[in-house]
């Protein structure tokens, strides 16, 4: 096949996926076309999409190919989307929960306690409803407390490849609030108390 037809065939069949595109489905899409002919058009569209020309992008993701705005038209597309339809929000918790789990999965309800110093079920309700986290089996310790990591749809809302590309967490908070809209505003909370942190240690440790 041409390579030029190729890599339009390419382009169209990921603009219109939903989900990340695999080699091996693309290989069943497009039977005549080897697997090398296929990572060689990708990355020349990849390329290509680089350009300050392009508005859109092609980025490897949660192992596959997706389409996505560039970063820097992002204030632009937020305004259009906030004008269609409100965004996906997290309140601050469920957002602070979040990034405990992204940077110390897989990790325990118990073990998000003793860092946020708060319980964290609701938050963690919230995030399984959302999709962003899933459970993880159980951990081997007293009492069997549940396991929880990020999920596929959590890399597809943060545009990540896999963990590996995780920022700071500065930059995760900064690209939290670009991805799912800025958290909703909580009551302040209080520091937790000296006897409230051994409690926590404490149940950390039975966990």
């Amino acid at each position: 096949m041409d390579r030029d037809a190729l890599k339009a065939q390419l382009e169209a069949i990921i603009y219109v996926s939903e989900e990340p595109v695999t080699l091996g489905q693309l290989e069943k899409a497009l039977p005549e076309v080897t697997r090398e002919e296929l990572r060689a058009a990708l990355e020349e569209l990849m390329a290509a999409g680089r350009s300050p020309a392009r508005g859109l992008e092609i980025r490897q993701v949660a192992g596959g190919y997706r389409m996505y705005t560039k970063t820097e038209h992002h204030e632009a597309v937020r305004k259009f989307v906030r004008s269609q339809k409100p965004p996906l929000r997290l309140s601050l918790p469920a957002l602070e929960t979040l990034a405990v789990i992204a940077y110390k999965q897989p990790a325990t309800q118990p073990e998000i306690k003793a860092i946020r110093g708060v319980d964290p079920e609701s938050a963690l309700a919230t995030l399984l409803e959302k999709g962003l986290v899933v459970t993880a089996g159980r951990k081997e310790a007293v009492g069997r407390p549940i396991l929880y990591r990020t999920s596929k749809e959590f890399l597809l809302r943060f545009g990540l490849k896999d963990l590996n590309e995780l920022p700071t967490l500065e930059e995760f908070e900064e690209l939290a609030r670009a991805s799912l809209g800025e958290p909703e505003t909580s009551p302040a909370r209080e520091p937790p108390s000296e006897g409230s942190a051994e409690r926590t240690e404490a149940e950390t440790g039975n966990a």
